[in-house]
């Protein structure tokens, strides 16, 4: 299939179609980035009036998507009798098809209708981050309702007791935080947490290390480089790579403290949740700050930007004289 770019340049055409140079040996696509081109998407347009047929089925079962998806999680919330764990997975299930659907569907329905489908860059890649992300989310329920099964058929007398969807809490009924931290919710639980415990712990793990490996790669690699520069490039290199150094430091060391907090060590809530404010709000504090501050390009943007409004604000007041 072929993909074109639509340019909407107010000097070019509005018919012009630029198809991208593909190279089919190596599978490479070629695409030259302007500001104000969107994709075209081509969808089905060689059906030509077949197209309404295609509408009319497509629609129907998009309705019998929402309808019956929605149905599903009303009875699941609502029936007391459906109160079993699979009915809790299919009810989530029911609504990530339903935001899953909603990302392609409406689009494709509008393509149908017109002749040029278009859509911007950004709208692109939002609607891939959504596709993407829904997708995985649905895989993953689908793995623990397979999981829910293999309990209830392999091991149905301890089926009550692994696959619990109520969750009791102690009280007093205190977030010792100033948000809903999970780490601290998880401590008025009455039962036993020590699987949440395992999980979040490895899921905060995974995560902070291997963006931390990553980041500590290229820094390693950018050291390489260093070594072979004479004293001036290394000045002006340090001083590139010094911003994004401070917030990642900040943002890795206040959110490893936090976690690790949690489970080594006596520190008191106050002092977590200063911690924690380090990574939740000094990080996005700081970022427009540091970066505006050392970069030179980004400060010559935003005088710009700050000066083209002065104009508007401040307007010069008419001559009476020469209004008559």
């Amino acid at each position: 299939m072929e993909l074109f770019l639509f340019d909407i340049s107010p000097e070019s055409p509005r018919e012009s179609f630029l198809p991208l140079s593909t190279n089919h040996r190596s599978g490479s696509v070629n695409v030259t980035w302007e500001p104000d081109v969107t994709f075209f998407i081509q969808g089905l347009a060689s059906l030509g009036e077949k197209k309404i047929i295609l509408f009319v089925i497509l629609l129907l079962g998009y309705i019998i998507i929402l309808g019956g998806n929605s149905m599903i999680i009303f009875v699941a919330l609502t029936d007391s009798k459906l109160s079993s764990p699979m009915y809790f997975f299919l009810s989530n299930l029911s609504f990530v098809d339903i935001v899953y659907t909603t990302t392609t569907i409406p689009n494709m329905l509008s393509g149908l209708l017109t002749h040029v489908k278009t859509i911007s860059v950004p709208g692109c890649f939002l609607q891939m981050y959504f596709f993407i992300q829904l997708a995985v989310t649905g895989r993953a329920i689908l793995t623990v309702m397979a999981y829910d099964r293999y309990v209830a058929i392999c091991n149905p007398l301890r089926y009550t007791a692994i696959m619990t969807r109520p969750r009791s809490y102690c009280g007093p009924y205190v977030v010792r935080h100033s948000w809903c931290d999970p780490s601290s919710v998880r401590r008025l639980v009455c039962g036993d947490t020590s699987v949440d415990n395992i999980v979040s712990l490895s899921s905060a793990m995974v995560s902070l290390l291997t963006t931390g490996v990553l980041i500590l790669t290229s820094y390693v690699l950018i050291g390489v480089s260093m070594s072979r520069m004479g004293v001036a490039q290394r000045l002006k290199a340090v001083g590139t790579c010094a911003a994004h150094l401070i917030v990642v430091s900040i943002s890795y060391g206040s959110a490893s403290f936090v976690y690790i907090s949690y489970r080594v060590g006596n520190f008191s809530p106050e002092v977590r949740i200063i911690v924690s404010v380090l990574y939740s709000a000094l990080t996005p504090f700081l970022n427009p700050m540091i970066y505006s501050l050392r970069n030179k390009e980004l400060r010559e943007s935003i005088r710009r930007t700050l000066s083209s409004f002065r104009p508007a604000a401040v307007s010069p007041r008419k001559d009476v004289s020469t209004v008559s």
